[in-house]
């Protein structure tokens, strides 16, 4: 495609991110779950009573546990892997084909969900501040989509920049409310808040805690995307997407265990008309203007963190097509390094997504997290057999790390699978599978091209053959002129050839063409069909059979100045193009004359 380029230029150098700017482009997924993470470890609790809200604190140190180890895991892999793809390269390299295409497709499943969870969340906040907007939940999360869109067209390091100030107030603000919160004893008087007076809990049972546990797991969604987009950093490439997962480890750590230390300080309890990060804001800070920036950058983070796959997944598709595992065209980029035909599949993915459930953060959030915690499993198995295979310094303590975090997140992604299934669920773990089988017969695809057109062999040498080319042509014209010169420029003989329909315009054309006498044979082709194709096909077999030759159609065709005008032709030459690769083993050549003026 014109345009396409993927060679390094200063455009692209222009488009690579900082260690900070990788927060707001691949890591607001992850950082924008402590507004959901902790409230679905409290739903769960709350089912034995309000006396179990308690026990949010000793999970959130499991969870937080399972954050450091993947935190150092994926250091790891930037280290060991630093053209990206994450745990699908580490899938790769270490676990088998079957592997890779289960991390390839369960990436893409998390990353599309991703987008659709963020966007219906964000909305689903505005409009339970502004309950006007409910009826128009869908046009307004499609708008943000749009806005999301076009931003990463233009770049990641443009959306980046852009979203830069929205993350550094969110984020200042929790700290704000943390702090705050920690220095009181009790809520804010008049916070707003229900205050859950602890009850005797009913026996907190050992699966109860697991669902917690895999339930406040999903604030750990997005931990990976760095890991996946080591290419977009600038250089160090490695030592800069390193930073950037300890620093979002480092956030998103102290935030889930601030938040839950408060929760459990203003006895929070799951309420339906008020998130529980909104109750932790009015007991730290109260009601003034601290809450409401809080609660608004809260609203537009939720939204934006949907940009974590904007970033991720068309980096995913680009090494996805590499390895014949998606169409090649997802590996192009444009004058901007933007694999933009990644950006816009996900887009459209998302789009359908967010109207199939009409916006609705409820019908997504059971089919959220099992993809992720499938590739967290799948990398941290592969990193254990990577430190067996190389057995550096000390490997059996990293793969010792990795075997207890792949043990954590492969009993989380059980519990997803089993416990929200009936809920929706099921749709991930058909979709999973399908698209490995995607990927499997567009791999099946490109062999046998592969085999057909003989890449990796040396063919016979080339040797002329005499070659004959048949002009399709309608009138005596200047394109027709221009078809006939550019026919014999390439072959041995030229022959023109018409269809036509009635005998007036069959008569004016041979009469125009003899006074043309421009030494080229013309043979008019008579239909009462109206159908060009079948004449044509029918002539080509006979020439095909009756003459040893080389053929080659050369269709010209009218090229409009404004793409619009192009609707406006009759794309007979589409047609007929068409039906001669269905129905013949001709050349076919289609050649535009470029109009000046129209």
């Amino acid at each position: 495609m014109g345009g396409e380029r993927g060679d390094g230029t200063d455009a692209e150098h222009a488009e690579e991110i900082t260690s900070l700017q990788g927060i707001p482009a691949l890591s607001l997924d992850a950082i924008s779950s402590v507004a959901y993470g902790p409230e679905a470890m409290l739903v769960v609790l709350a089912s034995a009573g309000s006396g179990a809200l308690a026990k949010i604190e000793p999970i959130t140190v499991a969870i937080v546990a399972l954050l450091v180890i993947l935190v150092f895991s994926y250091r790891q892999v930037i280290r060991a892997y630093p053209d990206g793809g994450g745990c699908y390269a580490v899938s790769k390299a270490n676990l088998g084909r079957r592997a890779s295409l289960l991390a390839g497709a369960a990436l893409i499943v998390d990353y599309v969900l991703t987008v659709a969870v963020s966007i219906a969340a964000g909305v689903a906040a505005l409009v339970s501040a502004f309950p006007s907007l409910t009826p128009d939940s869908l046009p307004i999360a499609l708008g943000v989509l749009g806005v999301l869109t076009a931003l990463n067209l233009r770049g990641l390091a443009t959306s980046a920049r852009a979203l830069l100030l929205p993350t550094a107030v969110f984020v200042a603000g929790i700290y704000v409310v943390i702090v705050a919160g920690l220095l009181r004893s009790r809520p804010v008087p008049a916070a707003g808040i229900h205050v859950a007076v602890p009850t005797a809990a009913a026996a907190v049972g050992v699966l109860l805690i697991l669902k917690a546990f895999a339930a406040g797991c999903s604030a750990l969604t997005g931990v990976e995307a760095i890991a996946n987009d080591v290419p977009i950093f600038r250089a160090p490439k490695v030592r800069r997407a390193m930073r950037t997962e300890l620093l979002l480890g480092g956030i998103l750590g102290t935030m889930l265990l601030g938040l839950s230390v408060l929760t459990v300080r203003f006895h929070i309890a799951p309420e339906a008309s008020q998130t529980v990060l909104s109750q932790i804001t009015g007991a730290s800070v109260g009601r003034g203007a601290m809450y409401y920036v809080v609660d608004l950058s809260t609203t537009a983070i939720l939204a934006i963190a949907a940009n974590t796959s904007f970033g991720g997944l068309p980096v995913l598709a680009s090494l996805l097509a590499r390895d014949n595992l998606l169409p090649h065209v997802f590996g192009l980029r444009g004058d901007r390094p933007v694999y933009r035909y990644g950006v816009v599949a996900l887009a459209v993915l998302a789009g359908v997504l967010l109207v199939a459930v009409d916006a609705n953060t409820n019908a997504l959030i059971p089919l959220f997290a099992i993809g992720v915690f499938t590739g967290f499993t799948l990398s941290q198995t592969g990193l254990v057999r990577h430190w067996h295979h190389d057995r550096p310094r000390h490997w059996w303590a990293r793969a010792g790390l990795n075997g207890v975090g792949a043990a954590m997140t492969a009993v989380a992604t059980i519990i997803f699978v089993v416990t929200k299934f009936a809920a929706g669920a099921w749709v991930v773990v058909i979709a999973i599978p399908a698209l490995m089988l995607l990927f499997s017969r567009i791999d099946a695809y490109y062999r046998d091209v592969a085999a057909e057109i003989g890449l990796g062999t040396l063919p016979p040498a080339p040797a002329g053959e005499r070659s004959l080319v048949v002009v399709a042509v309608t009138a005596v014209s200047r394109m027709t002129a221009a078809a006939l010169t550019t026919a014999l420029s390439l072959g041995d003989e030229v022959v023109a050839v018409s269809v036509q329909f009635d005998d007036e315009r069959a008569a004016s054309l041979r009469a125009g063409w003899d006074r043309w006498d421009n030494g080229i044979p013309l043979t008019v082709l008579r239909t009462s069909s109206r159908s060009v194709t079948k004449p044509m096909v029918a002539y080509l077999d006979d020439l095909d059979r009756l003459r040893h030759t080389q053929l080659l159609v050369l269709i010209p065709e009218v090229e409009p100045k404004k793409w619009r005008h192009q609707l406006l032709q009759n794309q007979r030459g589409i047609i007929l193009a068409n039906a001669l690769r269905r129905h013949s083993d001709v050349n076919i050549l289609r050649m535009a004359f470029r109009l000046s003026d129209a």
